[in-house]
């Protein structure tokens, strides 16, 4: 078995043909598919269930899809690096939105100000999709605020935050210091999309509790659900990070968990087999530093109750 095989692996599991995946390696179609036989042979197991021409990954397929990504990748990565004689390293970085839209900048720019020579690059997406990257070695390290599913991964809490609700101050509910749990039932929310970390910890608690929420808007862009909150009037569970500003402007109204309930950490998220080089080092210790003032402080808030 060789970076050969597995190259030719992949490229068939993505193009869902041998025909295809050997145009796209130009390389011969039985090429492909004695290729596919021989690593079949050398694991003993069915990569591919065939039907009506087509081909189906099989669970043992998809186990050996995710090593080969990761082992291919790294082989790519020693490659550039030992080749090269003036290689500019790069780290890759990805996280989710809620980070990407209050924290990534001011990370970025500490970590640039120490580390002028290597290049970063950026991406930003909810926790799904960023679990999925890392662990298909398209990112090198994630920073997330959702919960990580993945044993391969390694998740290590860093930075405290807390989600609240909000609503405009126009809203009923911005008048009043006590909110009941259950009036928040049939009452329309502003939601984030499926995948987000956010909305997960949000949609748990309140299915725990009972209490139904009506989605009325969706949408994976933290300005369009603060638009929905003080143009629409719908409600919504947010990070205290992102409306910081219109707390300060007196145009958003707080409503805290008495339980804190809503506590959460931004976690530092890597590949169990992945090889800490002294720029990770310095990004981690650069999330780890990183603070913030208590933005609630001397503001007035509602309490959500039971």
């Amino acid at each position: 078995m060789t970076i050969r095989h597995l190259r030719i692996f992949i490229e068939v599991a993505d193009s869902g043909k041998m025909s295809i995946a050997a145009s796209n390696l130009f390389l011969s179609q039985p090429t492909v598919s004695q290729t596919i036989k021989e690593l079949e042979q050398h694991y003993g197991v069915l990569l591919f269930e065939r039907f009506c021409k087509k081909l189906y990954i099989t669970e043992q397929g998809k186990r050996l899809l995710s090593y080969a990504r990761y082992v291919v990748n790294q082989f790519d990565d020693l490659e550039e690096n030992m080749i090269q004689s003036k290689h500019v390293e790069k780290i890759r970085i990805g996280t989710t939105v809620t980070i990407g839209n209050c924290i990534l900048s001011n990370i970025l720019s500490s970590f640039n100000e120490s580390n002028p020579e290597v290049e970063t690059y950026a991406y930003v997406n909810n926790t799904k999709i960023i679990e999925e990257k890392l662990l298909n070695s398209e990112l090198d390290i994630g920073i997330v605020e959702g919960e990580i599913k993945s044993s391969d991964l390694v998740c290590i809490p860093e930075v405290e935050d807390y989600l609240v609700l909000v609503c405009s101050t126009k809203h009923p509910f911005a008048s009043r210091k006590e909110i009941k749990l259950n009036e928040l039932s049939g009452v329309g929310f502003a939601m984030r999309e499926k995948g987000s970390g956010t909305r997960e910890l949000f949609e748990d608690y309140m299915l725990k509790n009972g209490v139904t929420i009506k989605t009325k808007w969706e949408s994976n862009c933290p300005g369009a659900i603060k638009r929905a909150v003080l143009e629409n009037q719908h409600l919504a569970a947010i990070s205290v990070r992102l409306v910081e500003e219109e707390i300060k402007d007196g145009e958003i109204h707080v409503i805290q968990n008495s339980e804190c309930a809503w506590n959460r950490h931004f976690s530092i998220v890597y590949h169990k087999n992945k090889f800490i080089n002294k720029s990770m080092e310095d990004l981690i210790e650069v999330v780890k530093n990183y603070k913030h003032m208590d933005i609630l402080e001397e503001v007035k808030t509602g309490w959500l109750v039971k």
